[in-house]
């Protein structure tokens, strides 16, 4: 699995016009599975995301994790992270799970981030074409692999 979080201030998905789900401070997380991925890299990951500390204390110092900010995540599947770009200028998209295989994990995915870390989790809709907006705040922005 496969996720690109972003620190934000706001943050919103539209589908057709229609606000799905918003946000204020906590974290935007695109989150890409690829074939490979299983529950054991739902439980890293959401271990991972509520506990990173990338928040500002009161020193303006990244100290703080998303609970002792109050904030809430926003989470959008995202199948072009695993996009391989080595060879011409159309991307593969061939490690990227197939639906049969990814909906399960995104919502257990969804399921657990909401169990694990106490916090509100809105998402996206999988598959669907989505209009994301952000503030993202510092910017901060962070890749996570579990394969790595």
């Amino acid at each position: 699995m496969r996720v690109v979080i972003q620190r934000v201030s706001l943050a919103s998905v539209t589908i057709g016009g229609v606000l799905k789900s918003a946000i204020e401070k906590g974290f935007m997380v695109l989150l890409g599975i690829e074939e490979a991925d299983n529950q054991e890299d739902v439980e890293y990951l959401c271990q991972k995301l509520t506990k990173l500390r990338v928040f500002a204390d009161e020193n303006n110092a990244m100290n703080l994790d998303i609970n002792q900010i109050g904030g809430d995540f926003l989470v959008v599947s995202q199948f072009t992270l695993h996009a391989m770009t080595k060879k011409g200028n159309r991307p593969s998209f061939i490690k990227a799970a197939r639906p049969e295989h990814a909906i399960p994990l995104y919502e257990l995915f969804l399921k657990r981030l909401a169990e694990v870390s106490g916090r509100k989790v809105e998402s996206g809709e999988f598959g669907a074409d989505m209009q994301v907006e952000l503030i993202n705040d510092g910017p901060v922005t962070i890749l996570i692999d579990t394969k790595d």
